[in-house]
């Protein structure tokens, strides 16, 4: 019989068990940090009807889906987890308490060329908060404090939220005439860090933006100093334009409150540059990016958006939320041996029967799980220098070996692995105190 070479798809994440007992630690820190703030858990489904998926698709994402047919359905599997909350918020709009704060961990799909930290299939960590026809700004100064304490508890110090506010930027071009080309000046300023400034004016050059406003639009965004001196300078431009007095209440509201929140200021910053590709974004918006490490890029972003599920209801839905790319951040901090996989077992004991009658090591492994103590039995005919070679290769802090002699004596030494040192415990009785 031939053999099929055992391969995975490019684009496709797989670990060994201790990278993903790592990767895993990150996932459940993440979900305790969203669930602290007191958002609800959604489970959507990874497979959606297309008309339903692609209501707003259009462009590159919609060359990227994975769609296929089922019979007569016509099938794709989600990209995101936003248009699946639009879709779940509009079908359920009279079940839910709004503002409706949710949080979703899961896996999306884009068939993207692969690229070394690219994948086709990732998870994405998500929170956002939707509104019921208005939605308060202060949502917008809790988000900052969300993303702060992820990466505290992900073990990061050295790391800055970068907030600006889209009705700054859309209100300077309507102050310069340049609705029509708002969107693409926009995607163009989002590239100057990674492109320059040179190829900045060159891009916006080439879609017929005149030197005048290039000039007003580079000074614009490169207004400098403390986040303070920043909204001072953007209060004297004297800009009279509604959009962009309206975009600096918020952004300085947005940033007082940020304050109370308690976010240290060497976390958080004003920043003009960032704009946010995506075009449904309408007012704050953020990136963050840790310090040391810029080449990675944002490794948390998001922003405001004016009505979620415009192509689902007629109800005018505003919301706030922000994304983690979880499966890009493990692969790529663990590339840079920013984290290390040392945890090769997630069992904190290994029982080990070396008598025929296996009843009592049973209810030992058994005891020890009521305890809460998460706890293995070899079950294999070794001997027990194999089962100990066992406990050792996997790491696993404790071994209880239980013989005749132990399960006549009601009592078993438990040995710790690390130290060689043995402590004597009456099974009968909780092991906590003794592993302590």
């Amino acid at each position: 019989m031939n053999k099929i070479e055992p391969r995975t798809l490019a684009g496709f994440m797989e670990l060994l068990p201790e990278e993903q007992i790592l990767f895993e630690q990150m996932k459940q820190k993440i979900e305790k940090t969203y669930q602290k703030f007191g958002f609800l858990p959604l489970d959507t489904p990874i497979i959606e009807l297309s008309e339903v998926l692609l209501a707003k698709a259009g462009g590159e994402t919609e060359k990227q889906i994975y769609r296929f047919n089922k019979g007569d359905t016509d099938l794709s599997l989600r990209f995101d987890l936003t248009v699946p909350l639009a879709k779940f918020v509009a079908k359920n709009y009279g079940n839910l308490s709004f503002p409706f704060r949710r949080y979703q961990i899961g896996k999306v799909y884009r068939g993207e060329k692969v690229q070394k930290g690219r994948f086709r299939e990732f998870y994405q960590c998500d929170i956002d908060i939707i509104g019921d026809g208005e939605l308060s700004i202060l949502n917008d100064a809790e988000i900052p404090n969300v993303i702060y304490t992820i990466f505290k508890e992900l073990g990061f110090d050295d790391f800055t939220i970068r907030i600006n506010n889209r009705k700054l930027l859309n209100g300077l071009f309507e102050s310069l005439s340049q609705n029509e080309n708002a969107t693409e000046i926009l995607r163009i300023i989002d590239k100057i860090e990674k492109i320059g400034k040179e190829a900045v004016i060159e891009e916006l050059e080439k879609i017929s933006v005149s030197k005048d406003s290039i000039n007003k639009i580079l000074e614009f965004i490169e207004i400098d100093g403390t986040t303070d001196e920043k909204i001072s300078k953007l209060q004297n431009l004297n800009i009279e334009n509604e959009m962009f007095k309206i975009g600096l209440e918020e952004i300085t509201e947005t940033i007082k409150y940020i304050r109370i929140f308690g976010i240290p200021e060497n976390n958080f910053k004003l920043d003009l540059t960032i704009a946010r590709g995506l075009d449904y974004y309408t007012g704050t918006v953020y990136e963050t990016f840790l310090n040391e490490h810029r080449e990675i890029g944002s490794v948390c972003s998001g922003g405001r958006y004016e009505n979620l599920a415009e192509y689902y209801t007629n109800k005018k839905l505003p919301g706030i939320g922000i994304s983690i790319g979880l499966t890009r951040l493990f692969y790529v901090l663990n590339e840079l041996n920013l984290i290390k996989a040392e945890q090769k077992s997630i069992s904190k004991v290994l029982v080990i029967p070396m008598a025929e009658d296996l009843k009592v090591p049973i209810e030992i492994a058994n005891t020890l799980r009521k305890q809460g103590i998460n706890t293995e039995i070899y079950l294999n005919d070794k001997k027990l220098k194999a089962k100990m070679k066992y406990a050792d290769k996997l790491q696993i802090p404790y071994v209880i070996i239980v013989g005749e002699d132990e399960i006549d004596s009601g009592i078993v030494k438990i040995r710790n692995m690390e130290t060689g040192e043995e402590k004597e415990w009456n099974y009968n009785e909780s092991l906590k105190d003794v592993l302590i």
